[in-house]
């Protein structure tokens, strides 16, 4: 039943739905009885779909836990090493002086294994922080075109690479959006193919 019958005990008048709404509304112990037994149905039917979309959750979970002194990834940013476990999904890390202004504790769905390579450089380039713990982004090129299409238009899409990420982070974003808030990007783009040409 919809929320407001549930609530009020009657269907909602709307003009969506006509209905005789002549009904006599009963007063008394009935009526609590009656109440008591909605809202037991109603948490009982929250209760299904609280645990129904968790086994959807706990399905992709995956069991995972690191070890003090292995070298970790938060997002974007690291390797760090583990300083200690803190409550069963939460690691200290030991940060550069650079993130002092950022916590030290960070969830484990925030953080990846690092898997060394003889090619990573491991000299993280400064952040500059301002006063809400942020840096600025600024996008350094477009790396591709393509069209999406919906079902009334076309909307063409740049895959930008933005400061202080890798490739892999690159993200689409509309050409109109970009031309406005940064039309010296397409200008670079301009240059290259009159110099290839």
């Amino acid at each position: 039943m919809a929320p407001f019958e549930a609530l009020y005990g009657r269907r909602c008048r709307s003009p969506v739905y006509w209905d005789d709404f002549t009904e006599a509304v009963t007063l008394g112990p009935e009526l609590l009885f009656e109440m008591t037994e909605k809202v037991r149905l109603i948490r009982d039917r929250l209760k299904a779909a609280q645990d129904r979309q968790k086994s959807y959750a706990d399905s992709k979970r995956r069991p995972e836990e690191f070890t003090v002194g292995e070298q970790l990834s938060p997002q974007f940013i690291g390797p760090y090493q583990i300083l200690e476990r803190v409550g069963k999904v939460a690691y200290r890390l030991a940060l550069p002086n650079s993130l002092e202004k950022v916590h030290d504790v960070f969830h484990m769905s925030q953080l990846k294994r690092y898997h060394a390579a003889t090619t990573h450089v491991l000299d993280p380039e400064p952040l500059e922080l301002d006063a809400s713990l942020s840096y600025p982004e600024q996008p350094v090129r477009i790396l591709d075109k393509k069209v999406r299409s919906t079902r009334r238009k076309d909307i063409p899409m740049v895959k930008v690479l933005w400061s202080n990420h890798e490739r892999e982070a690159a993200t689409w974003e509309t050409e109109e959006s970009m031309r406005e808030k940064y039309p010296h990007l397409f200008q670079m783009v301009q240059r290259l193919k009159s110099e290839v040409v």
